[in-house]
């Protein structure tokens, strides 16, 4: 009950900040609470009644639900050209940021004029294109709900200018053989790529005679809508703690303060003898606190780019700006200040050394299986039957995400290119995301909906029968810093399912990717090029059998969390020699 009572004070919390500081962003996070049917048929109705030049907020945000993003832009340049004034204009403007159109945002906010109640709107435009400093500074002498918001801004613009975590030094005996992760979030309430890999090496440290224990940042997972959450979770012998106070300190920079000392809490009682954190930098200051007060090691685990990932959503101009050089700074600092930096492949391992961080330093622990991925792999059609799915038929498709720098509408346009010559074609797509909607429609207006088959996310007992469902298995990434860089998960696991898999011809995916090994290279950005590589392999199955057995025997051969887990043994045990001889 007592947890129940402070579950719902988290989320009450959270759910007040983001009405103050975002209200549009809150209601699109809201409508995906929902099951997706239900809210795009809600949306489809509302733009049904709505007239064809309604610039209602409700007309618009339903346009947003369904992923109409021509109908989004048409409807805020109408209201642009009527010079729509008011409370309106800001719900717009907030509308336009949330769909990625800071341009309409400009457009609309230049017509309100500078009226004071526009002030966080345009805090919200500043800080979406990374001035820090200009988004705090447009809320100076606000009313009292800026003064709030800009009270959140300052503090988490604090943490990217240089702010730190303290702790006073502990009297500690770590006990050999422990391990302390701290993670975003994880299993069972986040089914993420992040969340599986995390789990997957925690198993297989826990099989190798590890004694691990994790525990994930503060309010997690109230803060995604779990009201039921308990204070831990133990999922396959792996054990999650949660951080789950009574009330939450008022900025992101006094919150990390909170979560460091609770997380020096958790160590205290589990004596952990090394602790393990993944990107992005704010956990890397946090642990790092914690390691200095007990006087042990510390990992850091580099799984993506994420200041590139930012500004992959924002435009070319945003690696020119304050966020993005900060960003980079403090990720720098914390790989140059943990004792190991782990990452999952060469070219991110080239992109770490590139930052002056030692080579001997880095350890490359790749996105391996484990698990169901090691059985042998049901033949297509008994891995639809035991998901349900029609058994007849050849398939293409992938398991992912459901964001932009996927390049899943260049599977679709690729799909479409294919279904004529390839009468019983069907596509999977399994998992959700924001471009969910618009795919959707993409294939909708192909008139192609009847073969194309979206799951949403599934079971994750269910997965590796997902990818052995498909004949080929396409991961079409954009070609961005952040696709050039870091390696995916999913593609090794269609691997180890025996599936050949067509990709982008992008570094990371090389070194994953054996043209003409294991699988086919395209053209980034190429669905028609992306459709020849497809239809080389549906038009010959002996080679799709062959290079799919090819790529499982190499997975199993050098890609298992097994693996992963001795290499990662092996390192543990050189940090504590060398901390030691620091001291």
């Amino acid at each position: 009950m007592i947890q129940s009572l402070r579950n719902l004070r988290l989320a009450a919390l959270t759910a007040g900040q983001h009405l103050t500081d975002d209200p549009m962003l809150l209601f699109l996070q809201l409508s995906r609470r929902v099951p997706a049917s239900a809210a795009r048929n809600l949306a489809r109705v509302t733009s049904a009644m709505a007239p064809h030049g309604s610039v209602s907020v409700p007309a618009v945000l339903a346009s947003l639900i369904r992923g109409d993003g021509d109908d989004i832009s048409r409807r805020l340049r109408l209201a642009a050209d009527r010079n729509i004034s008011g409370e309106r204009t800001r719900r717009l403007a907030d509308i336009a940021l949330v769909a990625n159109r800071p341009d309409l945002t400009d457009v609309l906010l230049a017509a309100a004029g500078t009226a004071a109640r526009l002030r966080p709107a345009q805090a919200r435009r500043l800080w979406y294109a990374g001035d820090l400093s200009g988004a705090v500074a447009a809320l100076d002498g606000a009313g009292r709900a800026g003064r709030r918001q800009r009270a959140r801004l300052a503090g988490e613009a604090a943490l990217y200018q240089g702010a730190s975590p303290t702790l006073p030094r502990q009297p500690f005996t770590p006990v050999p053989g422990r391990v302390l992760h701290v993670l975003t979030n994880s299993l069972p309430h986040t089914a993420s790529g992040y969340a599986q890999r995390s789990h997957s090496v925690m198993a297989a440290q826990r099989t190798a005679g590890w004694e691990v224990l994790a525990v994930t940042r503060l309010a997690y997972p109230v803060q995604v809508g779990k009201l039921l959450a308990r204070a831990e979770d133990t999922v396959d012998g792996v054990t999650y703690r949660r951080l789950l106070p009574s009330h939450l300190a008022p900025t992101m920079e006094a919150r990390l303060q909170q979560q460091a000392e609770e997380m020096l809490k958790v160590a205290l009682d589990f004596k952990p003898a090394v602790l393990h954190t993944t990107t992005h930098f704010v956990n890397g200051l946090a642990v790092r606190a914690v390691a200095d007060a007990l006087g042990i090691p510390w990992v850091y685990e580099v799984r993506g780019q994420l200041a590139d990932t930012w500004a992959a959503t924002r435009g070319p101009g945003a690696r020119d700006s304050e966020k993005y050089r900060l960003f980079q700074e403090r990720e720098r600092e914390v790989m140059r200040d943990a004792d190991l930096v782990v990452t999952l492949g060469q070219a991110m391992k080239a992109n770490i050394a590139a930052a002056g961080i030692p080579e001997e330093k880095i350890l490359i622990a790749p996105n391996a299986v484990g698990g169901a991925f090691l059985d042998k792999p049901l033949e297509a059609a008994a891995a639809r039957r035991a998901v349900d799915l029609p058994e007849d038929g050849l398939y293409i498709g992938t398991v992912s995400s459901l964001v932009d720098y996927e390049g899943l509408d260049d599977l679709v346009g690729a799909f479409a290119a294919l279904a004529p010559d390839f009468p019983q074609l069907r596509l999977l797509v399994v998992g959700d995301g924001v471009s969910r909607p618009a795919l959707e429609e993409q294939v909708a207006a192909a008139g192609l909906s009847h073969r194309a088959i979206f799951t949403g996310r599934v079971p994750r007992g269910a997965a590796h029968l997902y990818h052995q469902a498909l004949d080929v298995f396409v991961i079409p990434r954009k070609d961005l810093d952040v696709t050039r860089a870091v390696t995916p998960l999913k593609p090794v696991e269609a691997l180890a399912s025996a599936r050949p898999v067509v990709g982008s011809n992008l570094p990371a995916l090389r070194e994953i990717i054996d043209d003409g090994g294991n699988g086919l290279l395209a053209a980034a950005e190429e669905p028609r090029e992306l459709a020849q590589a497809i239809s080389a392999l549906l038009s010959d199955p002996g080679r799709r059998m062959r290079l799919g057995q090819a790529g499982r025997t190499a997975v199993l051969a050098e890609r298992t969390w097994a693996a992963n887990a001795q290499a990662l043994a092996t390192r543990y045990a050189g940090l504590h020699h060398d901390h030691e001889e620091n001291e």
